[in-house]
């Protein structure tokens, strides 16, 4: 036996000891996979094995304690805000709360002003005192009325007109996509609201707060059930023909789960330039956005979002790229098409549930992953249900017949 199988067999069995058998093998440990991974061992008693390439759960909402001791999020922050008070009251279970209304300027002209656009936007970039029901005509005014919108650009001028989407959102959805907005899908900046009034949050959702203690503390009590085996550092393919289970969820990119024999599906990339900066604080705001400047789109300040106190404080620079981890679908009719392919075959595979972001080719808020995982959750609930009632139903007519 060579050294590579010598040490998965002692990963194997120090994670599993006995080589017991598993009702589910969850393939990643971000919240798709987790959220399954806990409702199926705490509503139903089933045993899970999540696995995880990754040295790490929690997916990209992952967090930890950099060199100089700030909390930092490895993967870019991640903002928690939902409408749901079903899937805030699920998550509830695992976290406290710290209350926290994300807000964003952008640096446009040699002034940092409020994004989303409102009213204060429009007054200091032109040095205007409108008013939130003159604003509106202002927007009116240099509207481009469209017959149909259909594009990203196409969204912004038919509500705020050509000069602001050049200020504010034409270069930056460059950087981000690498395409122009007018070759991308309405959706991409249809997410982003403008405002009459002087709302300057980033977001208008209900329920808006960081877990108290960080993501990472709260996957970790999700997951803390005895039912519950971990694997990390760990590719599914090297262990799904060793532990024996009964049914698969699969989270990871679904063109790689079928070897892509349609091809790759397209996403952008992000890398992440983590700095320290010895001062209590660095910026006004949890992000600055850069459309026109520089190479990358945003600086996020941490302290801001998780509350931390501490002497220094910790930035992160984001730069998109073409190339490494997944991170956005590329909204494009041709890529919906070929995913398409992808979904046909998922939806043919027995035995295999697909979940997530890249399980279903969707750019997803992590509340909307939560809520997807849910209702995946009763679907697999209601399966076992009535596995159970034919059992029942079996043994009755056995019984009865042997009477």
């Amino acid at each position: 036996m060579d050294k590579i199988s010598q040490d998965l067999e002692r990963a194997v069995a120090a994670a599993v000891p006995g080589r017991a058998s598993f009702d589910y093998l969850i393939v990643g440990a971000g919240f798709a996979g987790s959220v399954l991974a806990e409702r199926l061992a705490n509503v139903l008693g089933l045993r899970v094995l999540i696995v995880d390439k990754r040295p790490h759960i929690g997916g990209n909402a992952y967090d930890r304690y950099d060199d100089a001791g700030v909390l930092i999020h490895p993967y870019g922050p991640h903002i928690f805000h939902t409408n749901s008070e079903d899937i805030f009251a699920y998550l509830s279970q695992f976290t406290e709360w710290r209350p926290y209304q994300h807000r964003v300027l952008a640096s446009v002209d040699g002034q940092l002003v409020p994004m989303p656009i409102n009213l204060d936007t429009i007054n200091k970039l032109y040095g205007l005192s409108l008013t939130s029901f003159e604003v509106e005509k202002f927007f009116e005014s240099v509207a481009e009325k469209k017959d149909e919108v259909r594009t990203s650009e196409d969204v912004v001028v038919s509500k705020v007109g050509r000069e602001l989407y050049n200020k504010f959102f034409r270069g930056y959805t460059r950087k981000q996509w690498g395409l122009d907005p007018s070759e991308l899908d309405a959706s991409v900046t249809a997410r982003v609201p403008t405002r009459t009034n002087r709302d300057d949050r980033y977001f208008a959702d209900k329920f808006q707060a960081m877990p108290r203690h960080g993501y990472t503390r709260m996957f970790e009590r999700m997951l803390s059930h005895p039912n519950i085996k971990v694997m990390l550092n760990t590719d599914y393919r090297e262990i799904e023909d060793v532990i024996p289970w009964k049914h698969m969820v699969y989270t990871g990119p679904v063109d790689a789960f079928f070897d892509y024999k349609y091809g790759k599906l397209p996403y952008r990339s992000l890398r992440f330039e983590h700095v320290n900066v010895p001062r209590e604080r660095f910026q006004a705001v949890g992000t600055v956005n850069y459309p026109n400047d520089y190479g990358y789109t945003r600086i996020s300040e941490f302290k801001h979002i998780t509350g931390q106190e501490h002497a220094s404080t910790s930035v992160v620079y984001e730069y998109p790229c073409a190339e490494g981890d997944p991170y956005y679908p590329v909204p494009r009719p041709e890529n919906a098409e070929l995913y398409r392919k992808y979904e046909a075959e998922a939806e043919a595979t027995p035995n295999v549930t697909f979940v997530g972001r890249l399980a279903t080719y969707r750019y997803y808020n992590m509340d909307q992953v939560v809520g997807q995982s849910l209702a995946a959750f009763k679907r697999l609930q209601a399966a076992h249900e009535a596995a159970a009632r034919s059992i029942d139903t079996a043994t009755a007519l056995a019984a009865s017949a042997t009477a």
